[in-house]
């Protein structure tokens, strides 16, 4: 039986795991998706029974949180049955997925019903023409409808996730913190990230400092409450006491310190780190008939690799490939 914990070499124990179930995606955001985008394959991809016996393996090493991403995650045939899965797995305490939210209308209930606690929904406006700029597919209507439809499903709490962007939709802070106090969501904003070393990019770049300053009349007070020492975010109460806005700061506040994730790639490759462009390669282990024992030894590998901290400077996928 595979019993050990999952620590890493500077004393940080790993208790998460991040899917990316594909990398397609129904939506091509600006950010995320790069222009000459290329998906893999369906035969290079894990398949849901292959995810299925790393995240076992995975759970009786200590991991008992795991998220699913993408690319777009429920645009993954046959998702419901991974998340059905999955949330029988008795040590998986947490079991959450993030989308664009697209199809969430149609799969609340039915991810609900599979046993999925909880999702993150990612949208970067509350104007439906910059949508369309940002995203360049789908409708911001389809995801204000997914909205509502988890928060009718109870998959909560509901956290809306902001990529903030100046020039393009730093404007709608205040908007967006009104947004979580009138629907009962949590938004948190997010620092935009130089993937692959994009040029300009700090010309769109925002401050966790700065955007406090927009926030500021919406805020119950300039101090952060206290939370998980593992959530990258920093809350912040809202004016009306019980609402809470984020900010994610990887730039320039880091939270490596405190990291306990691995992240498995779409096609199998598990990483200890965002930026890393090292890992092990679990999806040969599992088609060479390699047991559980092979697949623990990857997860031991993979966290021995873990490093310090993160560097933009090494990272060359892109967005959709590692579920952010």
């Amino acid at each position: 039986m595979i019993t050990d914990q999952l620590v890493d070499t500077f004393g940080r124990r790993i208790t998460y795991l991040r899917v990316s179930v594909t990398d397609m995606c129904n939506m091509r955001c600006v950010y995320c998706v790069p222009p000459d985008v290329k998906f893999l394959p369906a035969r290079e991809i894990l398949t849901l029974e292959e995810i299925a016996c790393v995240v076992h393996v995975a759970a009786r090493m200590g991991i008992h949180k795991v998220r699913l991403t993408g690319g777009e995650p429920l645009a993954r045939k046959n998702i419901i049955k991974l998340v059905t899965d999955l949330a029988a797995i008795p040590e998986i305490e947490d079991l959450s997925l993030t989308t664009n939210g697209l199809l969430l209308e149609e799969f609340a209930r039915p991810l609900a019903g599979a046993g999925l606690n909880r999702v993150n929904v990612s949208m970067d406006t509350m104007k439906p023409e910059r949508f369309k700029a940002i995203c360049r597919m789908g409708e911001l209507d389809a995801v204000l409808r997914g909205i509502s439809a988890a928060a009718a499903a109870g998959l909560r709490p509901i956290k809306v996730n902001v990529v903030v962007m100046r020039g393009t939709n730093d404007d709608e802070l205040q908007a967006f913190a009104q947004f979580g106090m009138d629907h009962g969501v949590s938004v948190r904003f997010i620092e935009y990230m130089p993937i692959r070393k994009e040029p300009g990019w700090q010309d769109k770049y925002m401050t966790r400092e700065q955007c406090l300053e927009r926030l500021a009349p919406l805020l119950m007070s300039s101090q952060p409450v206290v939370g998980n020492r593992h959530d990258p975010a920093r809350y912040y109460t809202l004016k009306d006491g019980k609402t809470l806005v984020g900010l994610i700061s990887p730039v320039s506040h880091g939270f490596c310190h405190n990291c306990n994730r691995l992240r498995l790639r779409p096609e199998g490759t598990l990483r200890g780190c965002l930026l890393s462009e090292t890992g092990v390669d679990i999806k040969t282990i599992l088609r060479s008939g390699g047991d559980d024992n092979l697949v623990a030894e990857a997860f031991r590998r993979a966290v021995h690799q873990k490093g310090e901290k993160g560097d933009f400077s090494h990272m060359r996928s892109g967005m959709n490939q590692l579920g952010g």
